[in-house]
């Protein structure tokens, strides 16, 4: 029986145990902080609930895949709810766009906000539709190596041009939508994985058929169910659950991994290493591989972010689960970001308000709002006041919080940092800027043997689905290695 230890219990993490456990290894998952899930985390505050990580699940098909291998499902653990409407944008202008959950009616909605923005959506998403199939099988089916590892997986030269590598995507969506509103719109999508659209390639349009064909869903009781179902499964299927424990060394002998050693000085051996860290921290702190430190920043750290948490009174009409407020300067607000490295004047506001859906998340007659903005991952810069900024921007869209607000919070890059170990406090691990992003990715498989990265920083990116999938290439690549 091959002896595994996985670094850090974030849901990639959780998901490699579970997979390693149904195919018989010993797994021990080891986390520094109090409680496991990584950025799958909530924080609680006098009868309010929030998600502070993510806030949605797509491809519900990809947790319940792992959850069968060892005989149990996603339905039998989670309460999931398909979210219709999925997302409500508004733009500066008052122009609001309600995209549901079928695509005839999301078609529909896009000719009603701009005459002929119908069939330039129906167009998108068949593209998006085409990404997607190639990318299953090749970019997403194993690790990726070198570009002929992708290039082994193609069924032909066509699959090169179908995956649409070549614009950024926001070339791409200005070619394909007249109304400059819903090029922004399209751009969005780059900033699931922490890029700017004016850099990533227009792969990433892929995002649009992914929320039509598989939908948005919301687990009952907020991500932390979901989270809790992972700890749950992966304790049930066998796998040892340590928290409070931090592994400050990775030690090897020779070109192989024999195990980790733990803040408190003790030593757990391993024939298997799996990190479910940032390769960064992972190169720099933990093996001290300055060859490898140099390869992990090839790939550029993706953006972090600034929340504001809010318990608000009242209810505020026109609310969705999902809303999207845009800045009103789509290409000065990513310069800020990405090429200053500041924080935007004037930034798109993401709000999650999960008690739309769940009242549970929030005292009767009030609701939990979470807003997001996209930061770059330099908590130094990191403005005094920056809360009033999003607040003021919310307000400028007909939102006004201020004189509602029971209390707020905040989470900067700075705490994100320290939290999880992420530098910078990059959410997501590594940006998808630049066409050969998906190769400038630290690799699974790590310099020693017996070494393998899981999680957002390494292939093939950040966000839960990837991570997921992840843990399903590492666990094969483990079970192909025959320990």
């Amino acid at each position: 029986m091959t002896r595994v230890v996985v670094v850090g219990g974030g849901i990639g993490g959780l998901a490699c145990a579970i997979r390693l456990r149904a195919a018989g290894h010993e797994v021990r998952v080891v986390e520094r902080n109090d409680e496991l899930g990584g950025k799958v985390a909530v924080r609680s505050r006098g009868g309010f609930s929030f998600d502070t990580g993510p806030s949605l699940v797509t491809l519900p098909h990809l947790y319940d895949e792992c959850f069968a291998t060892v005989g149990t499902s996603l339905a039998a653990e989670v309460d999931l709810q398909r979210l219709d409407p999925q997302f409500r944008y508004r733009w500066a202008d008052g122009a609001t766009l309600e995209v549901g959950d079928e695509p005839g009616a999301t078609e529909a909605a896009f000719e009603r906000f701009s005459p002929g923005a119908g069939a330039q959506w129906r167009a998108f998403a068949r593209r998006a539709e085409r990404i997607w199939g190639i990318s299953e099988r090749t970019f997403f089916a194993g690790p990726m190596t070198n570009p002929l590892a992708l290039l082994r997986r193609m069924r032909s030269p066509s699959d090169l041009l179908g995956i649409d590598a070549g614009p950024t995507l926001a070339r791409r969506a200005r070619r394909t939508f007249t109304d400059p509103r819903l090029a922004q719109w399209a751009g969005r999508y780059a900033t699931y994985s922490g890029s700017s659209p004016f850099r990533a390639p227009a792969t990433l349009g892929c995002i649009v058929h992914v929320e039509s064909r598989f939908g948005a869903w919301y687990p009952m009781c907020g991500l932390g169910a979901l989270r809790d179902a992972f700890v749950r499964v992966a304790d049930r299927a066998g796998a040892e659950l340590a928290t409070g424990a931090e592994v400050v060394a990775i030690r090897s002998s020779g070109d192989r991994v024999t195990g980790v050693e733990l803040a408190d000085g003790d030593v757990l051996a391993a024939d298997v290493v799996v990190a479910n860290v940032d390769a960064e921290h992972l190169y720099r702190d933990l093996l001290a591989d300055p060859a490898q430190l140099a390869r992990a920043y090839r790939a550029g750290r993706s953006t972090s972010g600034f929340v504001v948490l809010a318990g608000v009174r009242g209810a505020t009409p026109g609310l969705a689960h999902h809303n999207v407020w845009f800045g009103p300067d789509e290409a000065t607000e990513f310069r800020q970001l990405t090429d200053e490295e500041r924080f935007p004047d004037a930034p798109t506001v993401y709000g999650c308000v999960s008690s739309v859906t769940d009242p549970s998340q929030a005292l009767p007659g009030h609701e939990n709002w979470f807003l997001l903005t996209n930061a770059p991952a330099r908590p130094d810069r990191t403005p005094a006041g920056y809360e009033a900024v999003v607040l003021e921007q919310l307000a400028r869209h007909g939102v006004d919080l201020r004189d509602r607000l029971v209390f707020s919070e905040v989470i900067d890059p700075g705490e994100l940092e320290r939290r999880y170990r992420s530098p910078g406090g990059a959410i997501y691990g590594t940006s998808s800027n630049g066409r050969r992003a998906a190769f400038a990715r630290p690799a699974n498989r790590g310099p020693r043997r017996g070494l393998y990265l899981v999680g957002g920083s390494s292939h093939p990116g950040g966000g839960l689905p990837l991570v997921t999938l992840s843990a399903r290439i590492v666990a094969s690549m483990v079970e192909a290695d025959r320990w």
